[in-house]
Order: structure tokens, then C-alpha cells, then sequence
């Protein structure tokens, strides 16, 4: 008897893994470049075990997403039962590979497209920012630079910038030492950073769901799984179903984004962070902190922090002045806490330095005094425009479509009626010269396929709401 080919044993192992309940409906199996790794197989015996699982229903491809688990219908009222509690339960959530990173990339390369009503930006109006006071600063620096050093441009950072940061933290109620603030090329660089410093490849780090996806691609860069907490939208991360959970598998790290968090714009209360605090200290987790939109409140005072709370060095607070001040020069930083040094030799060993010029321009802008008046200005006109956006938004797109009331920030999550697919809309709007966010870029999974995201920050006019009518109109057509 012929020995059963290699593609068909593979299939029918996965198979049983999704009968057995290993892989639950919906969740994305692992991308066929990381099944031929972790298989020690061909890409080919991969795709044709697929393509084989695909023939009998028990998956389904995403373009440009994967293959996911199909849902099955179930043979009696109890298994679907079983299923369902399953599924409901944190303690039976699963960590999951990441490969979101190609279909973000898609989607910012054609949301950044020259003449499109920017509804999909995760950009802030750059009109709103002094950006070109501060390259004012930058050129005066670079032209007076006979007395600069390449040894100026080593981790930690600018002096001067460092002691501004600090001061602004000071400013806000949170007493910060310069010393342990690490210089870094924005945000981004600092959540990797921070990432790498404290887990490894394979270990699973907890994130939000929705999250933003910078949080997923350092994830995914690094070889993690992401394991998705329920958040809610007034709320934040339920850190009960985080404790649950913890109290069945290992995390390694959890990354959250407490204030205005991007994409439901919620405030964590402060009870909540410090409970995530408290909990992260009995187990020993670190905490990596996202809070690039922290200035961009909208009520009377700055929110509080992670690191408010923080008596043991479990934060890693991330940051960056890209959202408020300017993203020409992408200068961010982070505050480690216990981690510093592995944070600072970790930024000498990815990228050696950040530019000093940029670093003393924003940091003489901020001595120059005129940041909070900016601030203000910024915020009064991120909340009209939200107002506005929510206002129409729900007059112009079909019933059932519910959207959330950011406290801060500059972006709207936006549920879409069950039957629409975010994708399709995506292309259609793009199609018209208009770009959305789909809400597949904000999980490792595809739980938000009728979700998507837009952002507010730019000045109301006549072409903005022509454009969101068209949109309203195609999303009524895509739930018939």
C-alpha cells in the first residue's frame, strides 16, 4: 500500500486539531511561510495541505490576510453549546501568530495616496503643528554646528531634550528622572525596544483587542504571539480576564495603551491602571505603556499614567512628540523603569543613535514656552471636529451603525451593520478617492471585518461630508 502523501498527513492533523478544539472558528492559522518552518516541510506540501483542508470546508482564505478556521454548522444544540462556551471563556483564549504586517503596509501605501479625502489616516493635520518653527530651530543648529560631535548623537539623548521631557512630566504631576529616559526615532522604535528588552521569540504578550497595529508589528517582527484581552471600549483591558487567563498559561509581557487609546479613544480609569499595576506586580509582568496621545485630552486635566502607579520598575513607558508637536523629525523615548540599561544597549545595538539637530529643536521650542498654548488649540479643535464626525457619521450611514466617543485623540471606531464587509468597503471608497481604515489591520485575528477606523483631525468642510455621505451610501449597499 502507497504511503500517504506528506500534504494529506498534514491536513489531517490539522484537521483534528480543529475537530479537537484547538483551532476555534475564526482564529488564523499559522501563514504558510511559518507552517513550512514549523512543520520542517516545503512551502508547496503547505499550500497543497491548504488547499486541501479549503475543498472540504474546514477552512476558508482571506486575500491578504491568511487562512482562517471556517465556522462550522453545528450537528446538535450541545456541541454549539460547548463551542460557545468555550469561546466566551478568557481562560480558553489562545496566542496567536502575527502577520498583519503585509496587509498594513497595503493599506497605508494607498491611505497616504495624493488626493484622497484622508478618512483612513492614522496621521494627525500636519497643518496643525508648528512644524516649521521647529525645522527653524533645526536649521539654526545644523548651520552652527562647528562645535557638534558624532558622540553627541549616542543613546540616552540630548541633554537638554532629556531635562525638557522631564520637566513637561513634572509639569503634568509625575515626578521623572532624566536618567532614566532613553532617546529613541519615535514611538515605534521605543515599543520595540521595550519589547525585546523583556521577552523573547515564541513568548506570548498580551494585548489589547482592538489594538493599534504598531503594537502587533512589534510583535510580529520579534516572533511573539499575541494574545488578544477583551477590552472595553469605556473601560480599557479587562484586567480580571487578563488575571484569569495568566492563571493558565505564561505572559511573558503586556502592552496596552491606556489613554485614548487608538482605535476606541477611551480614558482608562485611574482604578483600572492601578489594578493592571497591582496585578503586573504579583506576577512580576512588565507593562509596556503606549502613551503617544496622553497631551491630546479633551477634559480639564492631563490624565495619569502606568507609571503613576509604578512602585517596582514594571512600566516601560513609551511616548513621542509625533502626535503633538511634529512628525518631521520622529523623536520619541522611553522610560524603562528596572529595564533602562537593556533598553539604552539595545538602542546602540538597532540603530546606533538619533540625529542630535532635531533633538535641540524640539527641545528649544519647548523651553521657548509656547507648547501648551499649542496644545490647547489643538485639542479645542480635535473635539469639535469629533462632535461633528459623530454627528454625521450616524445621520448619513445606515441604522445599526454604532460609533465610540473618544476622550482624547484624533480617530473614531466605527461599527458597521454585521453584513458589511470592511475590506470590500475599504476598496470601494478607495475607488472613489476616499480612504478608510479597515478594522482587520487592528487584530491578530479578523474579528472586526465590519469595523473601521477614520480619523477626524482635519478641518470640516463641504468635501469631508460629500465624502462621508458616499461612504454612508456604499455601506447601505453593502448590508442589503
Amino acid at each position: 500500500m502507497a504511503a500517504t502523501p506528506l500534504y494529506k498527513q498534514f491536513a489531517d492533523q490539522l484537521a483534528a486539531s480543529i475537530r479537537e478544539g484547538v483551532l476555534l472558528p475564526g482564529e488564523r492559522i499559522a501563514s504558510v511561510r511559518i507552517a513550512s518552518q514549523q512543520r520542517k516541510v516545503s512551502v508547496t506540501t503547505v499550500v497543497r495541505a491548504y488547499e486541501l483542508l479549503e475543498s472540504r470546508g474546514i477552512i476558508e482564505s482571506h486575500p491578504q490576510s491568511g487562512y482562517f478556521v471556517r465556522e462550522q454548522a453545528p450537528a446538535s444544540d450541545k456541541p454549539a453549546a460547548k463551542r460557545s462556551a468555550r469561546q466566551d471563556n478568557p481562560a480558553y483564549q489562545r496566542s496567536t501568530e502575527v502577520d498583519v504586517s503585509r496587509l498594513v503596509l497595503a493599506t497605508l501605501k494607498t491611505i497616504q495616496q495624493d488626493g484622497t479625502v484622508p478618512l483612513g489616516s492614522p496621521y494627525p493635520n500636519p497643518a496643525l503643528f508648528p512644524s516649521q518653527r521647529v525645522s527653524q530651530y533645526a536649521g539654526k543648529i545644523m548651520r552652527d554646528a562647528s562645535h557638534s560631535s558624532v558622540f553627541d548623537d549616542l543613546p540616552p539623548g540630548h541633554p537638554d531634550l532629556l531635562r525638557q521631557i522631564a520637566r513637561r512630566y513634572l509639569e503634568n504631576g509625575l515626578k521623572v528622572d532624566p536618567e532614566e529616559i532613553v532617546v529613541t526615532v519615535g514611538a515605534t522604535e521605543a515599543i520595540n525596544l521595550c519589547l525585546q528588552a523583556v521577552a523573547r521569540p515564541g513568548d506570548t504578550v498580551a494585548v489589547e483587542t482592538p489594538t493599534f497595529y504598531a503594537m502587533l508589528h512589534a510583535i510580529e517582527r520579534l516572533g511573539m504571539r499575541a494574545l488578544e484581552i477583551p477590552t472595553d471600549p469605556q473601560r480599557g483591558i479587562d484586567v480580571d480576564a487578563l488575571e484569569q487567563i495568566m492563571k493558565t498559561q505564561p505572559v511573558a509581557a503586556c502592552m496596552v495603551m491606556p489613554n485614548f487609546q487608538n482605535p476606541l479613544g477611551f480614558q482608562m480609569p485611574d482604578g483600572e491602571k492601578e489594578r493592571l499595576v497591582r496585578l503586573a506586580e504579583r506576577h512580576q509582568m512588565p507593562l509596556i505603556e503606549n502613551a503617544v496621545y496622553s497631551e491630546l485630552y479633551y477634559g480639564n486635566a492631563h490624565p495619569s499614567s502606568l507609571k503613576n502607579y509604578d512602585r517596582e520598575g514594571l512600566v516601560l513607558h513609551c511616548s513621542s512628540f509625533s502626535k503633538s508637536l511634529t512628525s518631521a523629525y520622529r523623536i520619541g523615548w522611553a522610560m524603562p523603569g528596572r529595564y533602562r540599561a537593556q533598553v539604552e544597549k539595545l538602542k546602540f545595538l538597532n540603530t546606533l543613535t538619533t540625529p542630535t539637530a532635531p533633538q535641540r529643536a524640539i527641545a528649544e521650542y519647548l523651553t521657548q514656552g509656547g507648547y501648551e498654548r499649542h496644545l490647547r488649540r489643538v485639542r479645542r479643535a480635535f473635539a469639535q471636529q469629533r462632535d461633528l464626525m459623530r454627528h454625521f457619521v450616524l445621520r448619513f450611514f445606515p441604522d445599526g451603525t454604532q460609533v465610540s466617543e473618544p476622550e482624547g485623540g484624533y480617530v473614531l471606531w466605527v461599527e458597521l451593520p454585521s453584513r458589511v464587509d470592511a475590506m470590500e468597503l475599504y476598496r470601494r471608497c478607495l475607488s472613489l478617492g476616499i480612504t478608510v481604515a479597515p478594522g482587520r489591520i487592528f487584530a491578530a485575528t479578523n474579528r472586526y471585518s465590519h469595523f473601521i477606523r477614520l480619523n477626524y483631525s482635519y478641518p470640516w468642510s463641504r468635501e469631508m461630508e460629500q465624502a462621508l455621505k458616499l461612504v454612508g451610501k456604499l455601506v447601505l449597499e453593502l448590508s442589503a
